[in-house]
């Protein structure tokens, strides 16, 4: 047999290294790029509303100050009207945890026992499941490789707070200068592909904007929603506790209104009778509700992407970035599905303009 001899040019070696070290340099420096990728998600959030009020006649660095002035006194004004109240519920839920997992321990004891389930290896099992210890031991483990792999969480309270910070200054840079940056960063590639490329970065943000904005308004509404009618149901004591919980979990998809539902759940098996039925309904309604109508109103039709590409989305970003890769990584994909529509899949329907942010699709010989 003729073996075959792999040889590489210098230029493909150079390419090679140059490649590698440019990795390594973006390994170096995945902490400023998750933090580059939040203030993305938070500009092309706020990027309507500078908008409106540049049509307003309002200049745009005026308009980014007096936006973030509102965005940040919004948020500290929900923090003292009910911060306190939410802590507070939010404490009482920690100190009955144990209470309510002991409670459905005894539940699930006496239900296998009279299934017949008298096997004191099966009890013992049963004692291991809610073990609270245990529990504790195993979700403090989960909490903390989810921390540790959200690499703007990494350097604790302050560095995270820091991290935060240094996202709003970006973004609010973004938006401010945004024109300037796509003019010099589009002017890397060659002619046509630098007006394509710089006719996608509104469309991109659009829909990354669309995504994050219809994600808060439906986790508000859920959020509202369950609190009243848990307030009304007799939760009065931890009602708005478990409504921001259920809301800010909603932020993550799929997963997130299962996790918001379990503390209300433990909650209503502490209390005893139909409350378990009735909370489990609740959580039932609110999730088709959302699934069906809120999400496909507010979420679906501006984002365009599939639901196993919104699922891959969350699983890639949880296990890489953590908490925070589940949130911001689902905007991303949902613009990177822009590029794909516009520089690929549009292309190949038809031809396009070359003007057009498109490939053009090359003519076809006439057969003589």
């Amino acid at each position: 047999m003729a073996q075959r001899e792999i040889t590489l040019s210098i230029p493909t070696l150079l390419t090679l290294t140059g490649a590698g070290l440019l990795f390594v340099l973006l390994w170096q420096l995945r902490w400023l790029l998750v933090v580059l990728m939040i203030a993305v998600v938070i500009a092309a959030t706020l990027a309507p509303a500078i908008a409106r009020a540049e049509r307003l006649k309002i200049p745009r660095w005026l308009a980014v100050i007096l936006i973030y002035l509102a965005l940040i006194g919004g948020l500290v004004l929900a923090g003292l009207v009910i911060g306190p109240t939410v802590a507070e519920q939010i404490q009482r839920l920690g100190r009955k945890l144990p209470s309510y997992l002991d409670i459905l321990e005894s539940l699930v004891r006496d239900r296998a026992i009279q299934l017949g389930l008298n096997d004191p290896i099966v009890l013992e099992q049963i004692n291991q499941f809610f073990d609270i210890q245990a529990l504790t031991s195993w979700g403090f483990r989960t909490s903390q490789e989810l921390l540790i792999r959200s690499y703007s969480l990494t350097r604790g309270f302050i560095g995270g707070s820091f991290s935060l910070l240094l996202a709003l200054v970006l973004s609010g840079y973004l938006l401010s200068g945004g024109d300037r940056l796509i003019s010099g960063f589009v002017t890397l590639f060659p002619a046509p592909w630098d007006q394509r490329l710089a006719a996608q970065f509104h469309p991109m943000a659009q829909r990354m904007g669309n995504y994050i904005q219809g994600r808060i308004l439906v986790s508000a509404i859920l959020g509202i929603v369950i609190s009243i009618a848990l307030r009304v149901m007799g939760l009065t004591e931890v009602a708005l506790g478990l409504g921001v919980i259920a809301g800010f979990t909603n932020l993550i998809p799929f997963f997130g209104p299962v996790l918001g539902a379990i503390p209300a759940l433990l909650v209503a098996i502490g209390q005893g009778g139909w409350l378990f039925l009735w909370v489990l309904l609740l959580f039932v309604i609110v999730q088709n509700v959302e699934t069906y109508v809120l999400d496909p109103l507010l979420v679906g039709n501006t984002v365009q992407v599939l639901p196993i590409y919104q699922l891959l989305a969350v699983l890639g970003g949880t296990q890489v970035l953590g908490i925070v890769g589940a949130i911001i990584v689902p905007p991303w994909v949902a613009g990177a599905g822009v590029l794909l529509e516009n520089l690929y899949l549009g292309p190949k329907r038809g031809p396009v303009d070359l003007l057009a942010p498109t490939l053009p699709t090359p003519e076809k010989p006439e057969l003589e």
